[in-house]
């Protein structure tokens, strides 16, 4: 089972829908696979941490979902083994009204192209169960600073939003890895945790 959970910390401390103090613990569960953070690139206090866990069992989903959880129904995933990425980053799309299906046909073919052209470390397409609007794109590439200049290496989306654009009610939101360990925040940045993706 993949979950998304959207939060922000405007007011100084995490929101209810996460806490952050219950990072360490997720960890140890072995019922969680892989988990990732991610920090938005244009405003820093929004946070997305997507997860692959047993669905079985797991609290979080036997709890009525938050407004910021999303059980993720995959489309399209790409994933090399072993994973060896430097980066990796997350966009939300969220169609308009009546336009899901075709934002999700343009963004299953992008990731078709980019799996032959590019060869990426992981790449998951996916749409919330809870809000069908709402697109994930995930990415794991392996050259940090071609990611954020958004060059072709990291596989750029700067052709595909010209005909995406009518069909979002919005901007996607982009988000990069935010490691949920200090140190690994401070001295490894480039480093991707063990237990992402």
């Amino acid at each position: 089972m993949r979950g998304l959970r959207l939060y922000s910390t405007a007011l100084g401390r995490p929101s209810r829908l996460y806490d952050e103090r219950d990072e360490t613990d997720d960890l140890l569960d072995a019922r969680i696979h892989a988990r990732s953070r991610f920090r938005s690139v244009e405003d820093p206090d929004r946070f997305a941490v997507y997860s692959v866990h047993d669905a079985a069992g797991h609290e979080w989903r036997d709890q009525s979902p938050e407004p910021g959880d999303h059980t993720l129904i995959v489309v399209r995933e790409f994933r090399r083994v072993p994973l060896h990425a430097s980066a990796l980053a997350l966009m939300l799309f969220t169609a308009r009204a009546g336009r899901s299906a075709p934002v999700l046909a343009e963004l299953a073919h992008f990731v078709e192209r980019a799996v032959s052209l590019y060869q990426p470390a992981y790449l998951l397409l996916a749409h919330s169960l809870e809000q069908p609007r709402i697109a994930t794109l995930l990415m794991g590439v392996h050259e940090c600073a071609a990611l954020q200049a958004a060059i072709p290496s990291a596989f750029s989306i700067d052709a595909l939003l010209p005909e995406l654009a009518p069909s979002l009610a919005h901007e996607p939101e982009w988000y990069s890895y935010y490691p949920e360990d200090v140190e690994a925040r401070d001295f490894a940045m480039s480093e991707v945790s063990p237990y992402a993706v």
